[in-house]
């Protein structure tokens, strides 16, 4: 008994499955999800260096004559890094990475900043002479002796900054 319940269970669910199948296709196709390969970190890397080619090579100008007046350094990652005395004058910086950078006697006379992090940054004696900060993250850097005549700080995070005369 227990044998022919098992059996008539198992036609029954043939039988759907059958049935499923026939009217299955006369149904509209549903949409299917893509399922991507998982990608590869060199060729990532290798993307990003190409849509980042015109930033390094203005980074390499950068590091190599301490000098990138007017150069387009958009979210370029530069934490860490001593840029003690370089000239970024009239530099467009926007979402840049230079927290902890040593920017100390620099000049980012007109330099637009928006949006980048100097979260910790060195830039004291620095040129801010008119500079953008809009929404720039400066928490706990040090302004001390910086020219920040015209800079625009609106919307700044300037939490624990040091020398910066409000």
């Amino acid at each position: 008994m227990i044998l022919k319940l098992q059996g008539s269970r198992f036609a029954s669910a043939i039988a759907l499955l059958s049935s499923s199948l026939i009217f299955g296709c006369a149904r509209a196709e549903q949409p299917q999800a893509t399922v991507l390969p998982p990608t590869n970190s060199a060729q990532t890397a290798t993307q990003t260096f190409a849509q980042n080619t015109t930033n390094n090579d203005a980074v390499n100008r950068l590091l190599s004559t301490r000098e990138c007046s007017g150069c387009d350094l958009q979210g370029v990652k530069l934490e860490r890094a001593d840029l003690n005395g370089v000239n970024l004058s009239n530099a467009n910086l926007t979402n840049a990475d230079l927290e902890k950078a040593n920017l100390s006697n620099a000049n980012l006379s007109g330099a637009n900043l928006t949006n980048a992090d100097l979260e910790e940054a060195n830039l004291t004696g620095a040129n801010l002479r008119g500079a953008n900060f809009q929404r720039a993250d400066l928490e706990d850097a040090n302004l001390t002796n910086a020219d920040v005549t015209g800079a625009n700080f609106q919307g700044a995070d300037l939490e624990g900054v040091i020398g910066l005369r409000r």
